[in-house]
């Protein structure tokens, strides 16, 4: 699904969002519409009913405010070999292999499902996250013959040269929030 789609913003919205649409696209059609028109213009909303459906489920079993910021905050004071440790067991609990990887490019190779993904995570706590590490990283990538990456970054800022960069090689980049929720999850 594209970013900016309609569908996309909705279930990055609050769940309401989408009721509220639908309800107003529904309410303009028993309004305007003509007769033989009226139901079908509550069916078109349907999908809309659906999106906030998603969005409010998901809402509600994402982790409270104040439990991010406490496990944002106990993901700084980590060192390294405690958050690689955390990274392998979560991994592992969602039934993953995962092998510790030598060199500069990356940390770890993970496979789940018969897909294999490598992992850069070393560079977690820098300040700002440039292309270099991105570029490496899509190299190993490449010479392994892999598909897919990971760029995990918990503080600073990813230059946008990084981000695109990754976004053209198929690295995707784990950030903030999204590494602190991942962190979160519990085992399948």
């Amino acid at each position: 699904m594209a970013d900016n789609s309609l569908f996309a913003i909705l279930l990055r919205s609050p769940w309401w969002a989408s009721f509220l649409l639908a309800g107003a696209i529904t309410a303009a059609t028993a309004a305007l519409a003509p007769d033989g028109f009226k139901a079908m213009g509550a069916v078109a909303a349907l999908p809309l009913f659906g999106v906030g459906a998603v969005a409010a489920w998901r809402q509600w079993k994402a982790p409270s405010a104040a439990r991010m910021a406490q496990q944002a905050a106990a993901l700084r004071a980590m060192n390294w070999r405690e958050f690689s440790a955390a990274l392998e067991q979560h991994w592992r609990d969602q039934g993953a292999r995962v092998q510790a990887v030598t060199g500069l490019e990356a940390d770890f190779c993970v496979e789940h499902q018969g897909q294999a993904v490598l992992v850069s995570a070393r560079r977690w706590k820098a300040g700002s996250h440039g292309a270099e590490p991105v570029a490496q990283l899509a190299a190993a990538m490449r010479k392994r013959g892999l598909s897919a990456a990971q760029y995990l970054v918990a503080q600073g800022t990813v230059s946008d040269s990084a981000r695109a960069l990754a976004r053209s090689e198929g690295v995707a980049l784990i950030e903030g929030d999204a590494l602190v929720r991942m962190l979160l999850q519990r085992p399948r």
